[in-house]
């Protein structure tokens, strides 16, 4: 039975009120933070680290420039209206290096681990200072004397500055470094200069953390990791499998495969290298164009096999076509030329490899899939035709979303200038180079295929 109020009659609160009381209550008896306390653990959104590395003798020298609120757990001593007490802050600055700087970077020489690194130098810089421009001046600037404690200086726009160095034995020890200096923000940038004994400064820029990073490589460790990065591009380019599951479906005789696969693999090398030498079009426009015409490759060869056109002189298409894959292929190698080091041109034949060696591998995986598709079906013009029309209407999407892309970016007219006529007798250089070639392989390319093109229909 219900209970009787003073009131007389039954006393009972509405669900809502009772929810609402406990939600009252909780956050009443929740403990409260200031706005400094609340943001002091939030992660910076963009971080940009600046590093110098040079090996000096027998001693490795590591300078880091990192924004100070990137240094979550550390609470550094402000004084009003918020400004970073510099005369309180110095007791932190070396625990704050090592916990989130020094722990987080890892040296070799020569492959071997140089261990934990001496902090030789720390201290709080103006955002403006510009000592880091030069490896000299960042060195003199770290050693140099603190700031005035009486500098304003709000301490979310603080820089803290770290000298490490590290015992590094043989003077020309191969150097390498695996940062992972990542953890200091959403996103993390870091521009790294690596200064040589003779006082090249080797510039790279990458973010996240990338892993080891070699700064001086060897030719065998170029050609190692520059194989390894073309064999992972092109099996993981869905565009550029699909190109070649086109190219492939109708032909049914090894002569005309290889004349196909010889001249696509001619003309990807051309541009590859091409726009690894800078002889691309450096405008912005320009991938978004390169990636669309890629589409419009396998749309173009999905309808080819659609109306039954003869392979004779397919490599002709796979030798055009393969030009505008060339230079997708080099956007992604373009990223990594950075850690080629001094061998440019060993890493571009060794990408270039890796992306034979991973074209090889899909051929050896499509062909007995293909020639099972046929004799279960027992119908391969069905095969293709079926085949052609998915990949086809894949292809297709991907092209109005990339034309779409392309056309955002805004084409005017381009001013005569130096720099632009070197731009266009570059680009006539890479059609005479690419015609030259496509018209020294014709005859050859010609009676090769002709000679396998006989009793291509009904051929297993």
């Amino acid at each position: 039975m219900a209970e009787e109020g003073g009131y007389g009659g039954p006393t009972r609160l509405p669900r809502r009120g009772i929810a609402g009381s406990l939600v009252v209550a909780v956050l009443l008896s929740m403990p409260t933070f200031s706005a400094h306390e609340a943001s002091a653990h939030e992660i910076p959104a963009d971080v940009v680290v600046r590093m110098f590395v040079k090996p000096e003798g027998s001693r490795l020298r590591v300078l880091v420039r990192v924004p100070l609120e990137s240094m979550r757990d550390m609470e550094f001593p402000t004084r009003p209206p918020g400004y970073l007490d510099l005369s309180r802050s110095d007791p932190l600055l070396r625990d704050a290096a090592r916990m989130w700087v020094a722990d987080y970077l890892t040296l070799f020489g020569n492959g071997d681990a140089l261990g934990d690194g001496t902090l030789a130098g720390v201290r709080i810089s103006l955002p403006s200072d510009p000592s880091f421009s030069s490896y000299e001046t960042a060195l003199e600037h770290v050693l140099g004397p603190p700031l005035d404690p009486s500098v304003e200086l709000v301490w979310q726009q603080a820089v803290m500055d770290v000298l490490l160095e590290y015992p590094l034995g043989d003077a020309g020890a191969a150097v390498s470094l695996a940062p992972r200096l990542a953890h200091l923000g959403v996103r993390t940038v870091t521009v790294l200069h690596f200064v040589l004994p003779d006082g090249t400064d080797r510039v790279f820029r990458y973010s996240g953390d990338p892993g080891l990073v070699r700064l001086d490589p060897r030719w065998y460790h170029a050609a190692a990791g520059f194989t390894a990065s073309g064999f992972l591009h092109i099996l993981g380019g869905v565009d550029h499998i699909l190109f070649l599951l086109c190219l492939l479906l109708p032909i049914r005789r090894f002569r005309v495969l290889v004349s196909v696969v010889t001249g696509f693999t001619v003309a990807h090398s051309i541009t590859l290298g091409a726009s690894a030498l800078g002889m691309a079009p450096a405008g912005g426009w320009f991938p978004p164009l390169v990636e669309a015409l890629i589409a419009l490759s396998i749309v173009f060869m999905a309808i080819e096999n659609v109306l039954g056109v003869g392979v004779e002189r397919r490599w002709a298409l796979a030798f055009g076509f393969g030009l505008v894959h060339g230079f997708g292929f080099s956007f992604a190698l373009r990223e990594t030329l950075q850690f080629a080091g001094r061998h440019l041109v060993t890493s571009l034949l060794a990408f270039n490899v890796g992306v034979e060696a991973g074209q090889l591998l899909l051929l050896v995986a499509a062909l007995p899939l293909l020639a099972f598709l046929h004799r279960r079906v027992g119908n391969e013009r069905l095969v293709t035709v079926v085949a052609s029309v998915l990949v086809g209407h894949v292809a297709w999407h991907w092209l109005t979303e990339r034309a779409v892309t392309f056309m955002a970016y805004p084409l005017a007219l381009p001013t005569s200038s130096p720099a632009y006529l070197a731009a266009v007798i570059r680009g006539v250089m890479l059609l005479l180079i690419a015609g030259g070639v496509g018209w020294g392989l014709r005859p050859y390319l010609d009676r090769w295929a002709a000679g396998g093109a006989g009793g291509e229909a009904g051929a297993d």
